[in-house]
């Protein structure tokens, strides 16, 4: 059971920045967005509702990129693909939601529940 915590404005206006974009943002690229409309934010603000809203299950963290966690709102299992070169992260949407698990299930001993699909290389403005 969820505890009740207190509405904040920032922490609501963290997560809707983060719904309204596809571009896996860092918590850098959500603060400077964010700092003009709340002066008195903090990137600490920022990391600890990500956090918070990680552990709720409201957002996943895709990877590290270039030193930067990035973010994704679509908390579904999903494939992305990582261009080594700018750092831009995509949802590769042309893939079944769900992958089988190939054997694994017996390999490891358990039961997949979900895996993580993160395919690198260069993206098309990079490759050009």
């Amino acid at each position: 059971m969820k505890s009740a915590r207190k509405y904040s404005r920032k922490r609501e206006a963290i997560l809707k920045t983060l719904r309204s974009t596809k571009s896996h943002p860092s918590a850098e690229w959500i603060y400077a967005k964010l700092k003009p409309l709340f002066p008195d934010l903090s990137l600490g603000t920022v990391y600890r509702n990500l956090s918070l809203f990680r552990n709720e299950g409201l957002v996943t963290s895709v990877a590290t990129v270039k030193g930067q966690e990035r973010f994704d709102a679509q908390v579904h299992p999903h494939p992305h693909f990582i261009c080594d070169l700018c750092g831009k992260v995509m949802d590769i949407d042309a893939l079944p939601d769900s992958i089988p698990a190939l054997g694994v299930d017996d390999f490891a001993g358990g039961d997949v529940e979900y895996c993580e699909i993160l395919f690198h290389g260069k993206c098309k403005d990079c490759k050009q």
